[in-house]
């Protein structure tokens, strides 16, 4: 977990510098590199472990094709508003959410972040950058 909020910490300066200050005041998440990501779940004991929720935001069919190892759940992006407390999530628990591109996360980030969680991340490039980084892909549940 304090690996996360450290990569979290540099990434959300990184995004403020790259930005500016409208940006960081339009989006209330944060972003996550897939090469980020890879690294949390690596140094992480076990999937139960590491230190954040790990959500998958397409729909069910997208999901039975693949999904990111040690993913805890599928909620599609369009339902997430409604089924948020199957996270299980505090409110400042960190929750880490990707869908196929980034565009459908990122809505979810953002509703989850108006729905008063504070420690929302979008995984840029989801399963493409995922994927086009060579990274294992687990069968979807």
């Amino acid at each position: 977990m304090r690996y996360l909020r450290s990569i979290m910490c540099a990434v959300c300066l990184c995004g403020f510098l790259l930005d500016g200050p409208s940006s960081a005041v339009a989006h209330h998440s944060y972003v996550l590199s897939v090469q980020q990501l890879r690294a949390g779940l690596v140094k992480a004991s076990s999937t139960n472990a590491k230190g954040f929720v790990l959500v998958d935001v397409r729909s069910p069919e997208e999901h039975a094709s693949g999904m990111i190892p040690g993913t805890d759940l599928n909620i599609d992006f369009r339902e997430i508003k409604a089924r948020h407390r199957e996270l299980g999530a505090k409110t400042d628990d960190h929750i880490v959410v990707y869908c196929q591109s980034g565009h459908r996360s990122n809505i979810a980030a953002e509703t989850l972040a108006d729905l008063g969680y504070t420690h929302v991340y979008n995984v840029v490039g989801s399963m493409n950058a995922w994927t086009e980084a060579g990274f294992p892909v687990s069968p979807g549940r």
